[in-house]
């Protein structure tokens, strides 16, 4: 595969001194190449590497099948949109190559019964501060009551996820107005809660892997997060929603320090906000994501401790209920938000 953008660093030796350096050429495409003037070794950047067919099209087959079309209305897609004549058995070959990563095959014959292909993702427009596509996979949202342990605790989480497109939901609150000083609207990201170190596990999982394929279809830096989030939503077997958005009032953090939480955030006089790339439900919790390229380098647990809050705050669930992890291409952090606020585990 081809990215449009350079890469960040030489796959060989991880250094930065990378010059573009002539191409690659095959039936269907040109690929770009690239020389490290530290290790003087060629590379490029595909993702999928020694295939016939562009990868861009590869994902899009995978895609439009776990939307629920079948291989021959897939290969039609193909031919309609990237002009290209792909064979259904080369399609059947892609499905097969990335079933153990693309996991939505378990319930795609259940989902194929509830909705249609268009119908099977709800998208919905917030203009909050910036424009943010909410999506919520609908037939994933049906067939996965059984993914926590008590039906009415995923109860909950469905109301709160289809009553954020409502009117009731107070949008207001995520965009900044300039004449209400008194309580500033700040996002989840502005604030540092100082929270005492939590243990965080680094660990493999498909999460990796899919970011890795969605990112085939991100042609600029800032289309990341969005193809990623519509690869794992289309493709996998647990990812329930995108961009949803969560807020944390004062009055929900005295309610958590009235209950004995230790959450750091008393001066608070306005409510915090922010959107979450990524909820999924699997082994009994729910489970907070957020795409941070470079995940190594980075720390976002007050970030996402102050996401799984709000959101236990207006599903009303225990705290217990949820992890939170950041993660990349290559790496994946997980820990329990519990353990950064509740006395029995903080030190």
């Amino acid at each position: 595969m081809s990215v449009p953008y350079k890469p960040r660093f030489c796959p060989h030796c991880h250094a930065r001194a990378i010059i573009r350096k002539g191409t690659r050429r095959n039936q269907h495409r040109v690929i770009p190449l690239y020389l490290c003037k530290s290790c003087f070794r060629y590379f490029s950047t595909e993702t999928i590497a020694r295939v016939k067919y562009p990868p861009h099209v590869i994902i899009k087959a995978l895609s439009y099948y776990n939307l629920g079309y079948s291989q021959s209305e897939v290969s039609a897609l193909i031919a309609r949109h990237h002009r290209l004549k792909v064979p259904r058995r080369t399609i059947s070959l892609w499905l097969e190559r990335y079933k153990p990563i693309c996991t939505f095959n378990r319930l795609r014959a259940q989902a194929q019964k509830l909705y249609r292909p268009e119908e099977m993702i709800l998208s919905y427009v917030f203009k909050h501060r910036q424009t943010y596509g909410y999506k919520l996979h609908l037939a994933k949202l049906a067939l996965l009551k059984r993914a926590l342990v008590h039906p009415q605790d995923y109860a909950k989480l469905q109301t709160y996820l289809h009553t954020v497109m409502g009117n009731s939901f107070p949008h207001h609150m995520f965009v900044q107005e300039e004449v209400d000083t008194n309580k500033p609207k700040l996002r989840s990201s502005q604030v540092n809660m100082n929270l005492p170190p939590v243990a965080r596990s680094r660990k493999a999982n498909l999460a990796n892997d899919l970011a890795l394929l969605g990112l085939v279809l991100a042609k600029r830096n800032k289309e990341r997060h969005p193809q990623i989030q519509d690869f794992m939503l289309i493709n996998d077997s647990s990812t329930l929603a995108c961009e949803v958005p969560v807020y944390l009032t004062p009055d929900n953090i005295r309610y958590f320090l009235q209950a004995g939480f230790r959450v750091p955030l008393t001066e608070q006089d306005g409510p915090i906000t922010g959107h979450i790339d990524i909820v999924q439900v699997r082994n009994g919790y729910i489970h907070i994501l957020d795409y941070k390229p470079e995940a190594q380098k980075i720390n976002p647990v007050s970030q996402l401790t102050i996401y799984a809050l709000a959101l236990a705050s207006h599903t009303k669930l225990p705290l217990r209920l949820f992890k939170c992890a950041w993660f990349d291409e290559k790496d994946y952090f997980e820990f329990y938000p519990l353990h950064c606020v509740y006395p029995r585990y903080v030190r």
